[in-house]
């Protein structure tokens, strides 16, 4: 039986979205091996409008899949490699004095940094010292840029897919729980099976690879993003996202016992928004009208891991955040009635 549609979402978008969805895993196939789940949440953070912080070793695609995904949709794409001697102003841009030859008269001018795009790479962003890693903030949360008190518009869309290499730690500047917030997923990119690697093996050093065509235009994009923001969640959907993310913080009475022993900190509020978000864009990029609670439980994962501080007695008997998200999905039900 087919879905009906509720009055706020245009079937026919959500239709589109799957059919879309299919299109691009088309194209990035062109060039990518492997790594369908990484796909798939980058392109549900992208739809939702959040950002995304790649974790895995050099040599995984991660600079690979984020240009050859500009070119499947269509956006302008600019890479910035971090480095320790990186000034904010290299990102954002600056203001120059120039002179009118005719008029002799000058003035500042301000010139646009690489943040001035539609997808960004910010390629080892923990290798740049806060002061700069800063500059990131104002343009991923306000999508814009104050220079000379002047404020700066972002493109639209704008998408910051930043990496980490966990490996090397020396000449490093961890980032602060502040910055990691901003990203909606934290993502930790894997190394691939043995046919994978073997369909690397040939594909890189066979024939040229094939280009990527463009699927999607930044209108198309923008529409996709607003359909999001439409999809209806029912009030027990609602209510499963608030009880994962309020286990999370030890001091309240919600607090699992397990989270108490094991974390020294819980999620914040953007937690949960982000649950929701994502959920929506889930639901969507799958052809469905409506969300739930399983896919508030697919995408906990990528947003939690980075939002809640596992303890000294965690990291002594080697438990990681991803094994806190474990148990707090095993012991919260999805089908608890509300009310």
């Amino acid at each position: 039986m087919a879905q009906s549609a509720p009055e706020n979402v245009d079937l026919s978008r959500v239709e589109q979205a799957r059919a879309t969805r299919d299109r691009i895993l088309v194209e990035l196939r062109k060039v990518i091996v492997g790594q369908e789940d990484l796909i798939d949440e980058v392109l549900l953070a992208m739809f939702a409008g959040g950002h995304v912080l790649l974790v895995g070793v050099p040599g995984l695609a991660k600079t690979l899949l984020v240009s050859t995904l500009a070119k499947a949709l269509s956006m302008n794409f600019k890479r910035i490699q971090f480095t320790p001697d990186m000034m904010p102003s290299d990102i954002t841009g600056t203001e120059v004095l120039e002179e009118d030859h005719a008029t002799g008269h000058k003035q500042f001018v301000f010139v646009q940094g690489p943040v001035f795009t539609n997808l960004l790479l910010a390629d080892e962003i923990n290798r740049t010292p806060p002061k700069t890693q800063a500059a990131m903030l104002e343009a991923m949360q306000e999508r814009k840029v104050t220079v000379g008190g002047t404020d700066y518009a972002l493109p639209n869309p704008f998408f910051v897919l930043a990496t980490q290499n966990p490996i090397e730690q020396e000449g490093t500047y961890p980032l602060p729980e502040a910055q990691l917030d901003r990203f909606m997923f934290m993502i930790n990119v894997d190394y691939p099976s043995t046919a994978e690697e073997l369909q690397i093996m040939k594909m890189a050093t066979g024939a040229p690879i094939e280009k990527p065509t463009a699927v999607l235009t930044e209108e198309e994009i923008l529409d996709l993003q607003a359909t999001v923001r439409r999809m209806p969640v029912a009030e027990h959907v609602y209510h499963y996202a608030e009880r994962i993310v309020r286990v999370t913080r030890i001091k309240t009475p919600e607090a699992l016992d397990y989270c108490k022993k094991f974390l020294s900190w819980g999620a914040g509020p953007r937690a949960s928004l982000n649950l929701i978000l994502a959920a929506k864009a889930r639901a969507m990029l799958n052809g469905r009208v409506h969300v739930s609670c399983d896919d508030i439980a697919a995408v906990t994962a990528p947003i939690l891991r980075h939002r809640i501080i596992p303890n000294f007695a965690a990291q002594s008997e080697g438990i990681t955040a991803d094994d806190v998200v474990k148990k707090i999905l095993e012991a919260i039900p999805k089908d608890q009635k509300v009310g």
